[in-house]
C-alpha cells in the first residue's frame, strides 16, 4: 500500500476516534442540553451517530491537512542583497502654485 494512503488511513481513523471523544464530552457534559435530547428523544441514538460521522469527518481532514502540511520541507530563507529602503519625508513646508483665474 502507498505510504500516501497509509497516512490518510491514519489520519482518518485517528479524526474519527478524537470526533467519537468530542461527541462524547459534549452529552456527558450536557452542552446545549444535548443529553436530555439524545436520551429522551426515540431517535437520539441517530443524533448521536450522526453528530459522531460529520464532526469525524470534519476532524479526519483537519488531522490530513495538518500532517501533510508539516510534511513540507523548510527551507532556510534566501540571503539576498539587504540594500536600504529609502523613507520619503513629508513635504516640509507646502508649495504655492500659481493658477489663472478661469473665465
Amino acid at each position: 500500500m502507498p505510504q500516501l494512503v497509509r497516512l490518510y488511513i491514519r489520519s482518518v481513523a485517528l479524526g474519527f476516534a478524537l470526533a467519537v471523544l468530542f461527541t462524547a464530552l459534549l452529552i456527558g457534559l450536557d452542552v446545549a442540553h444535548l443529553r436530555h435530547l439524545v436520551l429522551s428523544s426515540p431517535l437520539g441514538w441517530l443524533a448521536a451517530l450522526m453528530l459522531v460521522i460529520f464532526n469525524g469527518i470534519l476532524f479526519s481532514g483537519v488531522q490530513f491537512a495538518f500532517v501533510v502540511m508539516r510534511m513540507a520541507e523548510s527551507r532556510p530563507p534566501a540571503g539576498g542583497r539587504r540594500q536600504p529602503v529609502a523613507f520619503l519625508r513629508p513635504a516640509e513646508a507646502a508649495v504655492r502654485v500659481p493658477a489663472a483665474p478661469r473665465d
